[in-house]
C-alpha cells in the first residue's frame, strides 16, 4: 500500500553570485542555514521526528563532502538519531533528492524528511575535480560538445532552427522582468532565508536578496553579449543562467501524517519520471520525462496549469515549449522568473522550482496541476507532477 507524499513546506537562502557575497561562507553553513530556516517556520514540527534527510550536491569534496546529507543533518542541530545521506544527481540533485525521499514515505518507511541541495560554485568551479573516461571520446560514445553545457545548448539551436538567438534573448529578457516585478511585489523574498554571508568587500552581512538578478537588462544589451561556446554562436552569458552559491531545503511528509500534525499541505505529489536523451543535446530532457511523467499519471499536457522549468538556457525552455505548442510568454510558465535571473546553483535548483510551483498553487486556485522540470548533465531530464491542495473546480 502507497502513502500520499505531500510537500509541507520548501525554503531556499538567497543565491550568490560564484565567488560574490558567499566567498567567505562554507558551502556546508549554507546548507545549515536552509535547514534550520526550514525548521524555525516550522515549529510545531519536533526535530527528532525527521527521520531522514537527503541532500545533493554535484561536487562532493571539501565544504560539499564528507557525505553532506549527514553532515548538515548533525551541523543543524537536528538529534544524532537523524540519519542522513547525499545524492548526485547533477542539476538535478535537489529534485531526485526529493523523489528519493518520496519513494521511502509512499513506502511507509518514512514520514517525514527532509530533502534538498546546495552548490557553491565559487568554492567549487564547474567540471573541477572530473576526470573522463577518455572512452568516451575514443570510442565515440559521445561528441565533444557532450562534456560542455554551453555546447550542448548551441547544439539545441542546431537541431531546432526556430530556436533563434532572438527568441532566446526575448525568453531571458522576460525571465529578468519577471523577477523584478516578483521582487517589487514581495513575492521571491517570503521564501528566502536571510543568511550570514562574508566577502573580502563587504565584509559581513545579511544576505536578505539574490544577488545575480539584472532587472534593467534590454535587448540591445543582450544582442551584444559574446557567445562563449561557438564562434557566432547564439548562445551567451545573458540567455542562460549564471555560476552560482546558495542552497535548498523542502520538507516532505506523508499526507496522513501531515494532517495527523496540523501540518500545512503545499503541495501533493503525483508522479514523477527521468529519462535519457542524446547527450550532445542534454536540454531536450524535459520532453522525454514530462511525456513519461504524463504517461504515469494519465494527464495530459492541458490538464496542466503551472510550469515551473528550470532556465539553465533559454533556449532549452523554449524547446521544450515549442514540442508542447506553449508559447514562448504564456503566463503558466515561470511566473516568478527563473535561473536566468536568479542563478542556478547546481544540485539545489529543483527545490527552488518546487517552492515557486506551491506559490502558484496557492495564488490559483483554479489550477490542479503543476510541473516541475529541468535537463540534466549527459542527457537527461526530470519531471515531477503536483496537485494543488487548494484546487477549487470552477474557481478563478
Amino acid at each position: 500500500m502507497t502513502r500520499r507524499v505531500v510537500l509541507v513546506d520548501a525554503v531556499r537562502t538567497p543565491f550568490g553570485k560564484a565567488g560574490g557575497m558567499y566567498a567567505g561562507t562554507r558551502a556546508d553553513d549554507l546548507m545549515v542555514r536552509a535547514i534550520r530556516g526550514l525548521l524555525e517556520r516550522n515549529p510545531s514540527i519536533d526535530p527528532a521526528a525527521i527521520e531522514e534527510v537527503a541532500i545533493a550536491a554535484t561536487t562532493q569534496t571539501g565544504d560539499q563532502g564528507m557525505n553532506i546529507g549527514r553532515s548538515a543533518a548533525l551541523l543543524s542541530g537536528l538529534p544524532n538519531t537523524v540519519p542522513g545521506y547525499s545524492i548526485d544527481r547533477w542539476c538535478a540533485g535537489a529534485l531526485t533528492a526529493v523523489t528519493t525521499i518520496a519513494g521511502a514515505i509512499a513506502m511507509g518507511i518514512n514520514e517525514i524528511a527532509i530533502a534538498g541541495g546546495v552548490e557553491h560554485m565559487g568554492n567549487h568551479p564547474m567540471g573541477e575535480g572530473l576526470d573522463p573516461n577518455p572512452r568516451y571520446l575514443s570510442e565515440r560514445i559521445v561528441d565533444q560538445d557532450a562534456l560542455a553545457m554551453g555546447a550542448t545548448a548551441e547544439r539545441l539551436h542546431d537541431r531546432f532552427p526556430q530556436l533563434t538567438k532572438e527568441r532566446s534573448d526575448r525568453y531571458a529578457m522576460n525571465s529578468q522582468l519577471k523577477t523584478a516585478k516578483a521582487y517589487s511585489q514581495g513575492k521571491i523574498q517570503r521564501d528566502l532565508i536571510p543568511t550570514a554571508a562574508r566577502s573580502a568587500e563587504l565584509g559581513w552581512t545579511v544576505a536578505t536578496m539574490d544577488e545575480a538578478p539584472r532587472p534593467q537588462t534590454t535587448m540591445e544589451g543582450l544582442s551584444g553579449l559574446k557567445t562563449p561556446f561557438r564562434t557566432a554562436g547564439r548562445v551567451t552569458p545573458g540567455n542562460s543562467s549564471g555560476l552560482n552559491d546558495g542552497a535548498t531545503a523542502a520538507l516532505l511528509a506523508s499526507e496522513e501524517r501531515a494532517n495527523e500534525l496540523g501540518l500545512t499541505i503545499k503541495a501533493k505529489m503525483v508522479t514523477f519520471a527521468f529519462a535519457g536523451v542524446e547527450p550532445e543535446i542534454m536540454g531536450y530532457g524535459p520532453v522525454p520525462s514530462t511525456l513519461k511523467a504524463l504517461k504515469q499519471s494519465g494527464l495530459k499536457i492541458e490538464d496542466i496549469g503551472a510550469f515551473e522549468i528550470n532556465e539553465a538556457f533559454a533556449v532549452q525552455v523554449l524547446a521544450f515549449l515549442d514540442y508542447f505548442s506553449i508559447p514562448d510568454d504564456d503566463a503558466r510558465v515561470n511566473p516568478y522568473g527563473g535561473a536566468i535571473a536568479v542563478g542556478h546553483p547546481l544540485a539545489s535548483s529543483g527545490v527552488r522550482l518546487m517552492l515557486n510551483l506551491a506559490r502558484t498553487f496557492e495564488a490559483q486556485p483554479e489550477v490542479r496541476y503543476g510541473i516541475t522540470t529541468m535537463c540534466i548533465g549527459l542527457g537527461m531530464g526530470g519531471t515531477v507532477i503536483w496537485e494543488n491542495p487548494h484546487f477549487k473546480a470552477g474557481s478563478k
